[in-house]
Formats: C-alpha cells, sequence, structure tokens
C-alpha cells in the first residue's frame, strides 16, 4: 500500500501542467518595433511615516543653518546575516495626520502631496515669512519595497532613485526561484490608510503599461510557489519517514536475533 502511494504521488507530480518561466513571454515580433509612449508612471506621494529630506538654501547663511537642523529619525533594516540593524539619520518623519514639525515654522502639513507641491509649499511660506528667494530640495529617505517568498535573496530593498518597477525589484532579490510563480505575484500595498491585495501575471506583456508596473514605497512583493512543489515536499517527507522505519525495524530485529541467539 505504501509503495502504491507513493508511486500516485510521483504520478500527480510528474503530470502537472508545464508553468512558463519567461517574463513577458506573449511578445511577439510586432510589438518589439512598436514603441509606446509610457504613461504608467506613479509619481509618489508623502505619505505617514515616511521619513524625508528636506534642505533649504538661500543667500542668508544664518537662515540656511537655522532651517537645516533637520530631526533626527530611525532607520530600521535587515543585513545580510539576518539579524537586524538601526541607522540614526537626520529627516522629517511625517506623522498620522500627514505632518512634519519644521524649525521656526512649526507644523506643516505635507501628508498627500508629491515632492513638487510639497516643495512649492514650504518655499511659498519661507518666502512669505522669513526668507529671501529660498530654493527647497525635498527626497525620500526610506522609499523602500520589500521582497519575499520564492526569490533567491528575500530582502528590504531601498530606493534612493524613488521610482522602480516590479521586475526591476524581483531582479534585485536576486530574481525567482524556478518553482516561483510568475503569473500570480502578489502585491501588497498600503496607501491613503488602505491595504490592497493586488495579482499580477509577470508573463503577460501588458504588465508594462499597467498601473502596477511601477510599485510604490512600502509596496511588499510577495513570490508564491507553485502547488507541485508542496506535493514534491510531501513525497520527500514520505520518503523519509518510510526509510527511517526500515531502519528502525532492521535495529530492532538485529537487537532480538542478538538477544535470542545468545
Amino acid at each position: 500500500m505504501r509503495i502504491l502511494y507513493l508511486f500516485l504521488i510521483v504520478l500527480i507530480v510528474g503530470c502537472g501542467s508545464r508553468r512558463d518561466l519567461v517574463y513577458l513571454s506573449n511578445l511577439e515580433e510586432n510589438d518589439l518595433n512598436s514603441p509606446r509612449p509610457i504613461t504608467n508612471v506613479v509619481i509618489p506621494t508623502i505619505q505617514p511615516d515616511d521619513l524625508l529630506s528636506i534642505t533649504v538654501n538661500s543667500l542668508s547663511t544664518e537662515s540656511n543653518m537655522l532651517f537645516n537642523q533637520g530631526v533626527l529619525g530611525t532607520l530600521g533594516s535587515k543585513v545580510s546575516d539576518g539579524s537586524n540593524s538601526t541607522e540614526t539619520i537626520e529627516g522629517y518623519l511625517v506623522d498620522q495626520e500627514g505632518y512634519i514639525n519644521f524649525p521656526v515654522v512649526g507644523e506643516i502639513k505635507l501628508g498627500g502631496l508629491t515632492k513638487a507641491d510639497a516643495t512649492d509649499t514650504i518655499q511659498s511660506i519661507l518666502s512669505r515669512d522669513y526668507i529671501k528667494n529660498p530654493t527647497v530640495n525635498i527626497r525620500f529617505l526610506n522609499f523602500k519595497i520589500t521582497v519575499l517568498g520564492e526569490v533567491k535573496n528575500p530582502s528590504v530593498i531601498t530606493i534612493p532613485t524613488e521610482k522602480i518597477n516590479i521586475l526591476e525589484a524581483i531582479s534585485m532579490a536576486g530574481d525567482m526561484t524556478v518553482v516561483g510563480r510568475r503569473e500570480n505575484v502578489l502585491i501588497i500595498r498600503e496607501f491613503d490608510g488602505q491595504r490592497e491585495f493586488i495579482r499580477v501575471n509577470l508573463n503577460d506583456k501588458n504588465l508594462v503599461q499597467s498601473p502596477e508596473y511601477y510599485l510604490r514605497q512600502n509596496d511588499i512583493v510577495f513570490v508564491e510557489a507553485d502547488k507541485y512543489k508542496a506535493a514534491q515536499a510531501s513525497l520527500a517527507r514520505s520518503n523519509t519517514q518510510f526509510y527511517l522505519s526500515i531502519g528502525v525495524s532492521l535495529a530492532t530485529l538485529v537487537v532480538l536475533l542478538d538477544r535470542f541467539g545468545n
């Protein structure tokens, strides 16, 4: 009976459907010679818990020093040996209501704004009440993407350019393993106080034109394993248990033979 059981599992695994391991595999020859405008780039907006670098420059040295004090913030990261590390950097932490606490000025609401809009907001406040012709530069300090599941190097990736697509993210995590389901990748996204679960097909050429092609800050990309991997793992466990039981039985038999033989 056990041998029959193992045979059936091997048969099921061996007859599993073939999976497409090629990204954008349905590209056709005419697609390669037909450039299309890029219309799906996502411009990130400032969200709660974002950490921002904000620098102010003007002709006044005193004002520059005053408005570039910064605020100490911390970034947690996971290093290659699996341990957690904490890095202390200067930046402005956006609170749950979308405000930052800026030197001298006090609270400024930046939540929901793009970097360009936030820059205009701060420049307007400073030029109106504090500095003549200031220049403001804003940068995300914790624009990160998490890639988990069936990839070679699951990791949290910090993106300095603030722009990354899902193929780049998977590549930076070492690419998928052969059992990763390219046709059903899950994106977990938190945006405007809501959490979304989005499925994308990396085999489909239409992905590059979809809104999900470019990732947003704090997105989690989860690559699921093919269902037949579970069957293979079950088969391996069954084989191990089978051989262990044979070993125990033989050892018991040897002990009994030795005892009665004496």
